[in-house]
C-alpha cells in the first residue's frame, strides 16, 4: 500500500519525499521509479521533518518503528505522525502518550485507509481520520495525493474505530457474496448476466463490482489478504468483547478466514472465502 502512496505523494511539487522501508531493497526500488530520497537508517540522521506518514502490518511494527528507533527524533517539534495502517487502540494510546511525542508536541492521527490496492494504485483510497484539529489544514492537503475521500470522524482512535465498523461490514458482504455466487454456478446461470442484473439494485455494492467476476472465475490475488483480515477483525471483536457486543456472524466469518489460513491460503484476497464454500 504505501509503496503507490508515496509514489503519488512524489508527484506533488511542494512536498520533499523520504522514503524508507525496513526491506532496503523496497525502497532502493522505489527510487528507481520516483522522484525522492532513500533512507536506510534514522541514526545520527541530520534531517528533521515536518512530518511522517507511516503503513505498516501491525501493531508491533508500528510500535518498534516509532516508538523503539530515531524516527521521532527526526521530527521537528510541532509537527506530525500520520499513521495508514489498522491498528488496536491500545497502540494509539500508547503513541498518544508518548513522553517523546507529547514533549515534541507532535499531532498523531490515526488514518486507517478503505480501498485496498487498487485504491493506493489509482490515488483513490477513502481514509478514516482520528486526531486533533489543529494540524488538519496541514496534513489534508497531503493525503489528497492518495486519496478521493477524507473524513476526520473525531478525536484520536476514532479512525482505527471506524476501520473497525469497515471491515466487519466487508467481512459480512464478502460471506454474502460468496454464498450468492455459489447458487448461481451451482444452478447453471450465466454469471456475467447475473452480475448485470443485480448490480444495478439493492445487492449493488464495492465488493460485488470489483470482486464478484473474480470470485466466480476462481481468481484470488488481488492485494488485501486473509491474513491481514484475521488479524483486523480480530482487534474489532475484541472491542467489541469490551463493549459486551456478541457478533455471531463476525466471529464465524473469523473462524472461516482461520481455516483459509491454515490450509495456507493466508495470502490470498479476502474475495477467497467461497473456495470453503465450494
Amino acid at each position: 500500500m504505501g509503496f503507490p502512496m508515496a509514489g503519488h505523494l512524489s508527484r506533488n511539487q511542494g512536498i520533499e519525499v523520504y522514503v524508507f522501508n525496513r526491506t532496503k531493497a523496497v525502497s532502493s526500488k522505489w527510487i528507481k521509479q520516483h522522484t525522492g530520497n532513500q533512507i536506510t537508517s534514522f541514526d545520527s540522521l541530520s534531517i528533521k521533518f515536518d512530518g511522517v506518514i507511516t503503513c505498516l502490518k501491525d501493531d508491533a511494527a508500528i510500535s518498534s518503528f516509532l516508538l523503539k528507533s530515531e524516527v521521532v527524533n527526526s521530527i521537528k517539534t510541532n509537527g506530525f505522525i500520520l499513521d495508514h495502517s489498522t491498528t488496536s487502540l491500545d497502540l494509539v494510546d500508547l503513541i498518544s502518550n508518548n513522553q517523546e511525542i507529547l514533549s515534541k508536541k507532535i499531532s498523531f492521527y490515526d488514518a486507517p485507509v478503505s480501498g485496498g490496492e487498487a485504491g493506493a494504485i489509482n490515488g483513490a483510497l477513502s481514509v478514516m481520520l482520528g486526531g486533533p484539529n489543529k494540524k488538519l489544514s496541514k496534513i489534508k492537503p497531503v493525503m489528497n495525493a492518495y486519496a478521493k475521500s477524507i473524513t476526520h470522524i473525531g478525536s484520536s482512535g476514532h479512525g482505527q474505530l471506524t476501520k473497525m465498523v469497515n471491515q466487519l461490514c466487508i467481512a459480512s458482504l464478502i460471506q454474502g457474496l460468496s454464498e450468492g455466487a455459489l447458487l448461481g454456478i451451482k444452478s447453471d446461470l450465466n454469471m456475467s448476466k447475473v452480475l448485470e442484473a443485480i448490480s444495478g439494485g439493492a445487492a449493488q455494492s464495492w465488493q460485488m463490482d470489483n470482486r464478484f467476476k473474480t470470485m466466480v472465475k476462481g481468481e484470488f490475488d488481488f492485494g488485501f489478504a486473509v491474513d491481514l483480515m484475521i488479524k483486523d477483525l480480530n482487534i474489532a471483536l475484541e472491542h467489541s468483547r469490551k463493549l459486551n457486543l456478541d457478533l455471531d456472524t463476525s466471529k464465524s466469518i473469523l473462524h472461516k478466514y482461520k481455516k483459509l489460513s491454515n490450509l495456507g491460503e493466508g495470502q490470498l484476497d479476502t474475495s477467497s472465502l467461497i473456495k470453503l464454500l465450494k
